[in-house]
């Protein structure tokens, strides 16, 4: 009984480590099936990709612009045909914009831009007339606020109005001027604040009276 018992448990142990051939075999189908449907993927895309050379039509050559001079002009290039399908002179030879003219969309100096410059000088110095009370209440957060938020547009508004040299130096002492009362109300000096901001009214208003 006990020798049985011993060889059975042999036979067991042998077995766990004989190779496993049904695994094996499903194992290969499965990698199979995964070949087969990859390259069944690859003939459906190369299929739709056939119609596409199909549509050229029979004869044709391929077309070409060399700066719109040489080839056909009428051919795609970088952005344009280079003016060659233009009615009029184009900005550019590589632009599908029309030259600046009379009735161009924007035109520098137009009276419209003028008056929006000087409406937003004359805001900036309604927003300043409010800085005196910010430095009585040492409200140092609002003089910077009112510095920055809506007075971003003024020095672009004064360099675009400022023609002459004289006034180009009128807005250079302006900008000095709220430059100083920024940095005294970061510094918490409050009369040097109040000072500068003053200048700056003063520096506005001769700005103002010299267009």
């Amino acid at each position: 009984m006990k020798v049985a018992l011993c060889f059975t448990a042999i036979i067991a142990s042998v077995s766990a480590f004989a190779p496993q051939a049904t695994n094996a075999r499903t194992s290969t189908a499965v990698e199979a099936e995964a070949r087969r449907e990859v390259l069944a993927k690859i003939a459906a895309a190369g299929a739709a990709i056939i119609p596409l050379a199909a549509n050229a039509a029979v004869g044709e050559s391929p077309r070409y612009s060399v700066f719109g001079l040489i080839g056909d002009g009428t051919s795609f290039s970088e952005g344009a045909a280079y003016g060659s399908d233009q009615a009029s002179k184009t900005y550019s030879p590589y632009s599908v914009y029309g030259d600046v003219g009379g009735d161009s969309l924007y035109v520098k100096d137009q009276d419209n831009e003028v008056s929006r410059k000087k409406a937003i000088l004359a805001e900036t110095k309604i927003r300043l007339g409010r800085i005196p009370a910010y430095v009585d209440k040492r409200q140092w957060f609002n003089v910077n606020d009112e510095l920055t938020r809506y007075m971003y547009e003024t020095r672009g508004a004064m360099r675009g109005l400022a023609k002459t040299v004289e006034q180009k130096e009128k807005a250079t002492a302006f900008f000095k001027a709220i430059e100083t009362t920024y940095g005294s109300a970061s510094q918490r000096k409050q009369d040097a604040c109040a000072a500068a901001n003053s200048a700056a009214i003063v520096a506005l208003d001769d700005f103002l009276a010299s267009l």
